[in-house]
């Protein structure tokens, strides 16, 4: 990730703890291109059809300002087991079992591709999070269709 890339995503991920904290959970993308643009939704986790329509929004945002890099990141909720991550909305229900929550991240760089990551976080007793520092994967990560920026990808890049 360069350094542009690495800045839009503090940026990114920084409006998405303020919002956390404030007890709201959009999904957050900013485009950078001819100009930046970043459009958030908080009907995002609802439900698919609601996450596909902001994507898909996204998407052709991103393609009438000529985006050459982007940022998408979503608070998730992650179970990880030995053989799969499982993740679902966030809700006001108690955490499961071997369940954290996290904000999901994707990012898109022209010259360098995609990479993935999250930034876990817990709750002091009081409800208030505490944020870690961004994670990027370092496995290989083939997305999901359900996987937040999924859809954007595809619109933007048909054939990766």
């Amino acid at each position: 990730m360069n350094d542009e890339t690495a800045e839009l995503l503090f940026d990114v991920i920084g409006r998405l703890e303020k919002s956390i904290i404030a007890r709201d959970c959009p999904a957050i993308v900013a485009l950078r291109g001819e100009r930046q643009l970043v459009l958030s939704d908080y009907d995002y986790l609802r439900d698919e059809q609601s996450a596909t329509a902001f994507e898909t929004r996204a998407a052709a945002k991103a393609q009438e300002i000529a985006a050459t890099r982007w940022i998408f990141a979503v608070p998730q909720v992650w179970l990880i087991t030995p053989d799969k991550v499982y993740s679902r909305a966030v809700s006001n229900h108690p955490l499961r079992e071997g369940e954290q929550e996290a904000i999901t991240w994707m990012s898109f760089d022209q010259s360098n591709g995609v990479d993935y990551g999250r930034v876990p976080y817990t709750r002091r007793p009081n409800g208030e999070p505490v944020f870690d520092d961004p994670e990027m994967f370092t496995v290989a990560v083939r997305p999901a269709e359900h996987m937040p920026g999924y859809t954007l990808l595809q619109a933007c890049f048909p054939d990766s």
